[in-house]
């Protein structure tokens, strides 16, 4: 099994380059399956889950090729319905085949989902919103059996904000007999992006960029053809190393608009920042303030970079407070931080952090994606070196990191 050895103390600087976002290529995969044709996603990062999700395509009849940054997929002889256990339970994106398989075949046998151990995170409004839409739902034996003869537009309300729910209901919407409207939907641009999408192969959506979508269902789509937009969350994790080493980096091919509530926590930290249209360029304090921060649907703090603003703020001058509205239990990395000589505390779903002048190395483990990019980040200031366990985790959704950290000037090696 694979790990990281991380000498800590070297400087980041230079420029790196973003990939294209994990969050937006997996929804899109599955907006495939809607049409029967060839389709291509460019700009699409080899990762791990991006491999599992086209195993599960091609389980399901689709031919998957992967080519210069490019997966190119005909779903022409699509006919199984089935996302089986052993795939669903290593990524919850997986829950995204359910709404084409219904749309497209009225029928579908997909695994109750699994993916990082960051706390519950229930399936009932994506289940709920489909039964609203005439789908029959049991589940039996840890499997969603779901059939429909055919998807009907529907009033959809969310309780609470939900990306993969708002994704869910779209793709069953678009080719649904009448009109969906959908209140509450999440603004995450992972959620505009597969919006534009699905408006540039024929649907009807209006309300982009707002809580409020109308979905009036068209006969056929068009095949996927597109770019997927910068991951937000690599180039937010790259900024955070940045800030951590002291450093001086510029982050290109990132879209810095989805950024601004962490440049605005990491200027409030003492960071200098400037951006263009497609860079940002960080030159880190000597020291680091000690800030708190939120966790809230975009907008807001993104839940997916708090484990690496909190593993920032336990070299911080002061104390800070990070509280977790998310996913109240993402806080895994908690343990394995105060390994390094972090001074950590928790309280329900808020971290209080005791900033130190200075880490120190030890064994760590990662427990899930965002975890693992926590202590890699925190091994780049720790004084000696740090080994971290369980990078397949990292490897989900960050390509090569230690290629591109050792680009910086980290100094950062994989173990086999």
């Amino acid at each position: 099994m694979d790990k990281l050895l991380i000498s800590g103390g070297n400087s980041l600087k230079g420029e790196i380059s973003i990939a294209g976002a994990k969050n937006a290529v997996l929804p899109a995969m599955a907006v495939a399956l809607l049409t029967e044709g060839d389709s291509e996603i460019r700009n699409v990062p080899l990762l791990n889950d991006i491999k599992m999700m086209s195993h599960l395509l091609r389980i399901i009849g689709t031919k998957v090729d992967y080519r210069d940054n490019t997966l190119y997929l005909d779903t022409k002889h699509c006919s199984f319905c089935e996302a089986p256990y052993e795939l669903v339970s290593k990524m919850r994106a997986s829950i995204y085949v359910l709404s084409p398989l219904l749309a497209r075949f009225g029928r579908a046998h997909v695994s109750l989902p699994g993916g990082c151990a960051i706390g519950a995170r229930p399936i009932d409004l994506h289940l709920k919103s489909l039964q609203k839409m005439g789908v029959e739902i049991k589940i039996e034996n840890g499997y969603i059996n779901a059939q429909v003869d055919k998807l009907k537009g529907a009033d959809i309300f969310f309780d609470k904000s939900s990306v993969g729910a708002t994704i869910t209901v779209l793709m069953a919407a678009v080719t649904a007999e009448g009109i969906t409207n959908i209140i509450n939907a999440a603004i995450e641009p992972e959620v505009i992006y597969i919006i534009e999408l699905l408006q540039a192969m024929g649907a009807n959506i209006t309300g982009k960029s707002t809580t409020e979508l109308v979905v009036k269902g068209v006969k056929k789509l068009k095949p996927v053809d597109t770019e997927v937009i910068a991951d937000r969350i690599e180039a937010g994790t790259f900024m955070i190393a940045a800030a951590i080493t002291r450093g001086d980096v510029k982050v290109i091919n990132c879209i810095p608009h989805h950024l601004f509530s962490l440049m605005e926590k990491l200027q409030e930290a003492g960071c200098q920042l400037e951006y263009g249209p497609d860079w940002i360029h960080i030159i880190a304090a000597k020291k680091i303030r000690s800030v708190n921060i939120t966790t809230k649907p975009y907008p807001g703090f993104p839940t997916d970079l708090q484990a690496q603003f909190l593993a920032l703020m336990t070299v911080a001058e002061g104390t800070s407070i990070i509280e977790e509205n998310i996913f109240p239990e993402r806080f895994h990395h908690v343990p394995e931080l105060n390994r390094l000589d972090a001074s950590i505390e928790l309280d329900d779903h808020r971290a209080i952090i005791k900033g130190v002048k200075e880490l120190s190395s030890a064994p760590v483990m990662a427990t899930d994606l965002r975890a693992s990019a926590a202590l890699v980040l925190a091994g780049l200031t720790a004084k000696g070196t740090t080994t971290l366990s369980r990078v397949y985790h990292l490897d989900r959704g960050y390509e090569k990191m230690e290629n591109k950290l050792q680009k910086l000037g980290a100094d950062i090696v994989r173990s086999h």
